[in-house]
């Protein structure tokens, strides 16, 4: 669990699972995959077995801990709707998330229609999922747009995108629910570019939409290379 996150949109990171699999263009330059891979067969470190997937039950009760609220990243370096995880892990997970209220749970992913299916599951009725837990999924072009139905099918009151890294134009992107917008580029080794204009179009739509919307980053060799600000201005839209 890391309180000094440099990831702008979050206070604090928690990882009850670590470890991936790559499954789509927006992971090939997975810069989590980059950070444990060079520790694989160290002896006694975390990432003993590099970008393995491994759950961390030691973990699960780690945010009773923080008594200041935070906004907290669950599973920064991994997805907690892997296919690997079991239902009863992430059982486990919500049950913290539910019960360390006072903080505010950040829960990302790709597999967009098994975080629906579960969560369809464990909140039948929309009204009783958590206001302060936000479920939200990453679009990195056109064709990952269909997460976003996905995510819409979900019964939880808070649902964000994350469009990191963002690899193409997004001509026909639908807000209806949506209720946050992150957009960045991507960074690291062999960073694709992104242009100006597909930022400007969702930023307009966002605008449009009464979104608020989070600019990143530009991205490149590293994740400051290209800084944060958007002809010259920086969103940190953030839900009220």
């Amino acid at each position: 669990m890391g309180d000094n996150t440099p990831i702008e949109w979050t206070d604090a990171t928690w990882n009850p699972v670590t470890g991936c699999t790559k499954i789509t263009r927006g992971c090939d330059n997975c810069y989590a995959a980059r950070l444990t891979e060079r520790f694989r067969g160290t002896p006694g470190h975390p990432f003993e077995n590099g970008f393995d997937l491994r759950l961390r039950v030691d973990r699960i009760s780690q945010p009773h801990s923080w008594k200041r609220p935070r906004r907290i990243f669950v599973n920064s370096i991994s997805d907690l709707f892997h296919k690997d995880v079991p239902a009863w892990f992430i059982d486990r997970v919500f049950e913290t998330m539910e019960s360390a209220n006072w903080h505010v749970y950040q829960v990302l992913t790709k597999r967009s229609s098994l975080m629906r299916d579960y969560l369809q599951r464990r909140y039948p009725d929309a009204s009783t999922a958590p206001r302060h837990v936000w479920c939200g999924v990453s679009v990195e072009d056109q064709a990952a747009t269909v997460r976003i139905q996905h995510l819409r099918d979900t019964p939880v009151p808070m649902r964000f995108l994350s469009i990191e890294p963002l690899l193409g134009p997004l001509d026909h992107l639908d807000l209806e629910g949506i209720c946050w917008v992150i957009v960045g580029g991507e960074s690291g080794p062999g960073a694709r570019p992104m242009k100006e204009e597909w930022v400007l179009r969702v930023r307009d739509l966002c605008e449009r939409r009464d979104v608020p919307f989070f600019f990143k980053q530009w991205g490149g060799p590293r994740p400051k290379s290209g800084g944060r600000r958007l002809r010259g201005v920086e969103y940190n839209g953030m839900p009220g």
